[in-house]
């Protein structure tokens, strides 16, 4: 079996494959590396060969992840690393290792599936946009504050602005003009995240007329997710970009 993890800055993706399909066995997100190792001790059968990760965390917190991981499980972990090139895909920074590597991979499974060119578009604590060029060429992106960064600032510097999850969740059960804070807030956010949205693919049609397809990941999707009806949803994209930046015999 195969564990493969997403660390981002606020959650780890997890996901185990087993070996001879590559078949889902289970899946989960966690907020911390002990969260991560108690809900795999719990899986019964569980038997990781291998580990693979991309991460954004610092050196020092994917150092520990994987030694925790190595010791609780005795597994050899693989992890993303910048490249200039890869699989057919041009990094676009002046200083390439300075391109976020969930971004990289993302782009990497997103031209892999586009046979193309394409946009990808990760909406997690912050948001991405990245074009990639029919050749492969990476033409650069966007990054703007995701939902979580744009409702905690809210609530830092607004005294007034005080509410839970809960409550947000059933606010963004409408797109009406708020009538309550909760309200006024969510959806007010999420209008600016579906706003940035149709700005990218404005821009993209400008690049490449109506011959690009759109990639939308990331775990608050489904907030733009029929904002453009040809997107493609991939909930698993930075995990096949993985599998291309570090395979696995």
């Amino acid at each position: 079996m195969i564990l493969e993890l997403d660390c981002g800055n606020s959650f780890i993706k997890w996901r185990v494959l087993t070996g001879a399909s590559g078949s889902v066995f289970s899946e989960g997100v966690v907020d911390s590396d002990q969260m991560l190792l108690s809900e795999l001790k719990a899986l019964a059968g569980l038997f990781l060969r291998k580990c693979r990760l991309v991460s954004v965390r610092t050196t020092e917190e994917t150092g520990a992840l994987i030694e925790a991981l190595e010791q609780a499980f005795g597994v050899s972990v693989v992890c993303a690393s910048p490249a200039r090139e890869m699989s057919g895909v041009r990094n676009g920074y002046d200083d390439f290792e300075r391109l976020g590597l969930d971004r990289w991979v993302a782009m990497l499974g997103g031209f892999h599936l586009a046979s193309g060119a394409c946009l990808v578009l990760d909406f997690g604590t912050a948001v991405t946009a990245d074009f990639i060029a029919s050749d492969g060429e990476h033409l650069g992106g966007f990054i703007c504050p995701g939902m979580p960064l744009m409702r905690n600032q809210l609530r830092t510097h607004t005294r007034k602005i005080r509410y839970g999850d809960l409550a947000a969740e059933r606010a963004l059960a409408s797109q009406a003009p708020g009538r309550s804070t909760v309200e006024a807030v969510e959806r007010g956010c999420a209008l600016m995240l579906q706003g940035f949205v149709l700005t990218q693919v404005e821009m993209a049609r400008g690049y490449w007329g109506a011959d690009f397809m759109v990639f939308i990941t990331g775990g608050d999707a489904n907030l733009v997710s029929g904002i453009v009806p040809q997107a493609r949803i991939v909930p698993d994209l930075v995990f096949v970009g993985l599998a291309m930046a570090c395979p696995l015999s």
